[in-house]
């Protein structure tokens, strides 16, 4: 839809993904605003955005995203400037709508995609809003301005930055210091000193001129061809200071021209340099955008500085040289080398393609895999120098392992924050009046696991807020907080990452689920289950117990598909409820899905895999005939037969183990043959054929290039064999 120069083509896409983050920002202050009000600092960001996305579409060419976003940014300079009230119940569905429409035009243009007819009236409606909420203001009057107790940093644009037609200028014209010294044959070139000052009376007004006399010789060595006069003006006007120097051109080889900001200006300028776009910018690039210095003025510093380094081989700083030579006050140099150290802060920060990283993080499986097999074959040579060396690889390798996959680690809050917005509109929806809280938003997690998560925890909120929290006159009549409350809270678990969905509603109705499962032939109807086994029959495909269908909620489709998603990435869930009090949804997820630390067993012939964070300890099996539970500190733990359960072969009077495993409160003792120690596991994933085989998550290749299953710990725990507690306990210490 859009041409576009291939040399530009990745500056687009960074473009896109900058342009999207801001408008998650948007929204993120737009949400706090209905609840805490908006302060100047927040509406100085709401601008900064719209006016660094504006500023940028404009470079690639994108008038239709310009001529949208320009609308917005005049609203918001207008309430900013004090000409518009901000009634946060009409502005904020309306910024809201705004920034919506703009990731829409961002998703068209970037996926070059045509203009659809109901987007095209999105746009209009849109467009009639905005100009139908900036109602003008009495003349004379002004409103307040948002407080803050934070010093403010509006945007301002450059004054050498016309202003578009629509945008309303300046109510007061700009101030400026113009120092000006004639040269001495100003006369003899044919130039009149007065005829430059009438002409820029025609650019603004001279509120002050002091002639300056200190250069006038004697009488007796005045010569009536020479020029020694000087101006100090103190002029104010909308003009540029670019506009201004040109006034002076005939004269500026001959003459001493300096024009700066009054001090009344500074603050406006600093404010400027703080607001430019991100880029990698020089200290006087920075001055040139915010207007000022002028190009001619930086080139003339620039010569001056390299003059000095071929006189000595050394020149000063270029803040120096133009804060010398008064081009410009020293707190805009010192502005614009904040600005350049937080701009070199920035570049630090690299953005890579989701793909690339993945190929790494294969590449270091593969690599975790051939140190492996290194260390092994080294220790069968028996060769000391060749085991150490083995083991020195090893450590590099882990360390090398731990970092690229902390390098796809992001914070839960990049999946958290997409939340507010959903709950806020979803509580409108329902009627209900209803808030959340969110914990733990540091918490770290695998950015290819985060992706698979955000729609099971999008459907959870969702069915807590619709099925869960009451309607307010109903909690009031049961004596709770009108409004309901729905907790996100993330943190480390002992084998993983626990995020749970909590809400304060009215609790799942087990007597109601249960009649339900009877209905649909799940469960038999004398059948003996607990709280947590009758819960969990919400996951079963197309269960539901809503009496009314709604868009929300209700058709029974979407919770068996959390519970497989979840399991799908080696997590699992389960539910805790109190009637009247709330539910609380677990999941448990491991920390990553690539690579991990692994026992190695042997059960059998075979050997297998337990993912060590699942490990809680490691006890030699008593040779006794019955397996049932085992004493451990006076508390029975239920033992599984692996062998037993994969029908392996486990040679008679071989010495057996037992591993306790565990994930939240649940414990089991697993039985295997030998221990063969830790090590860096590579997870492969299972083909359709084997990925339904219980007990075995994925697959890794050891060291000697055996394949071992990697038990799925989950499974385990939720289906051991539990024989009968008449069982006489075995007796371990």
């Amino acid at each position: 839809m859009i041409d576009i120069d291939p040399a530009l083509q990745g500056a687009m896409e960074t473009f896109f993904e900058e342009s999207r983050d801001l408008l998650q920002e948007m929204e993120q202050i737009l949400l706090g605003v209905e609840t805490h009000g908006l302060e100047a600092e927040q509406l100085n960001a709401l601008f900064r955005a719209a006016h660094t996305i504006k500023g940028s579409a404009g470079l690639f060419g994108l008038d239709p995203l310009v001529r949208f976003t320009h609308r917005l940014e005049n609203l918001l300079d207008r309430i900013r400037a004090g000409q518009q009230a901000f009634a946060a119940e009409q502005m904020v569905p309306l910024l809201l709508a705004c920034a919506d429409h703009l990731g829409a035009y961002l998703a068209m243009l970037q996926g070059a995609e045509p203009f659809q007819p109901d987007f095209l009236a999105e746009d209009v409606r849109l467009l009639e809003a905005l100009e139908a909420v900036q109602q003008p203001q009495p003349e004379g009057s002004r409103l307040p301005a948002p407080v803050s107790n934070r010093p403010a940093s509006p945007v301002v644009q450059p004054a050498d930055t016309p202003a578009p037609a629509d945008q309303p200028q300046a109510s007061q014209p700009a101030s400026w210091h113009i120092s000006l010294r004639f040269g001495v044959d100003t006369f003899r070139d044919g130039m009149d000193p007065l005829s430059f000052l009438q002409y820029l009376r025609q650019m603004g007004e001279i509120l002050g001129l002091v002639t300056l006399t200190d250069q006038l010789p004697k009488f007796a060595e005045l010569d009536p061809e020479s020029c020694y006069l000087g101006f100090e003006i103190a002029f104010a006007s909308t003009a540029s200071k670019a506009e201004l120097a040109a006034v002076f051109d005939f004269v500026k080889d001959s003459c001493t021209l300096h024009i700066l900001p009054s001090h009344d200006r500074l603050p406006e300028y600093l404010r400027m340099i703080e607001s430019l776009p991100e880029a990698d910018h020089k200290l006087g690039e920075i001055l040139v955008a915010v207007g000022s210095l002028t190009p001619e003025e930086l080139q003339q510093a620039l010569g001056q500085q390299r003059e000095e380094e071929d006189r000595s081989g050394q020149h000063h700083p270029l803040g120096e040289i133009l804060v010398a030579s008064q081009m410009v006050q020293e707190p805009l140099v010192q502005g614009a080398l904040a600005k350049q150290q937080q701009q070199r802060a920035q570049r630090q920060m690299l953005r890579i393609h989701a793909e690339e990283l993945d190929q790494l993080v294969d590449l270091v499986g593969e690599l975790v895999i051939a140190s492996a097999g290194n260390r092994l074959r080294a220790q069968e040579e028996e060769r000391e120098l060749r085991v150490e060396a083995a083991v020195q690889v090893a450590r590099l390798v882990e360390e090398i392992r731990d970092r690229a996959l902390h390098l796809r680690m992001i914070e839960v809050n990049e999946i958290y924050q997409r939340f507010p917005r959903v709950v806020r509109d979803t509580a409108k929806q329902l009627g209900k009046d209803i808030r959340l809280e969110i914990r733990g938003e540091q918490t770290e997690l695998d950015k290819s696991m985060a992706e698979k998560i955000v729609d099971p925890l999008m459907h959870l909120v969702r069915n807590a807020m619709d099925h869960g929290i009451e309607p307010a006159a109903t909690r009031q009549a049961t004596g709770k907080d009108p409004q309901g409350r729905i907790l996100l809270q993330a943190r480390h678990d002992a084998s993983g990452i626990l995020i749970e969905v909590q809400d304060d509603g009215a609790g799942l109705q087990r007597d109601k689920i249960l009649r339900k499962a009877i209905e649909k032939g799940l469960v038999q109807e004398d059948q003996k289950l607990s709280d947590a086994e009758v819960f969990a029959l919400i996951f079963a495909p197309g269960f539901s117990t809503a009496e009314k269908i709604s868009d929300i909620s209700g058709r029974g489709v979407g919770m068996d598909v959390v519970k497989q998603n979840i399991e799908s990435i080696r997590g699992s869930i389960d539910i805790e409820s109190q009637p009247g009090q709330g539910t609380t949804i677990r999941i448990r997820l491991p920390l990553t899905l690539s690579i991990i630390d692994g026992f190695v067993v042997r059960i059998g012939k075979g050997l297998f895999v337990i993912p060590s964070d699942a490990v809680e300890e490691c006890l030699e099996y008593p040779q006794v005939e019955a397996a049932g539970y085992l004493q451990l500190r006076g508390q029975p733990l239920p033992l599984l037969d692996l062998a037993a359960m994969f029908q392996v072969e486990q040679d008679a009077g071989s010495r057996r183990n037992v591993i306790v495993v565990g994930q939240g409160s649940e414990r089991i003792g697993v039985l295997v043959g030998a221990i063969l120690g830790n090590q860096q596991t590579v997870i492969k994933p299972l083909g359709r054929l084997f990925e339904s085989l219980p007990g075995i998550s994925a697959a890794t290749i050891l060291g000697n290039g055996e394949l071992a299953p990697i038990l799925d710990i989950a499974h385990l725990l939720q289906h051991h064999t539990r024989p009968s507690r008449t069982a006489q306990p075995t007796s371990s210490s």
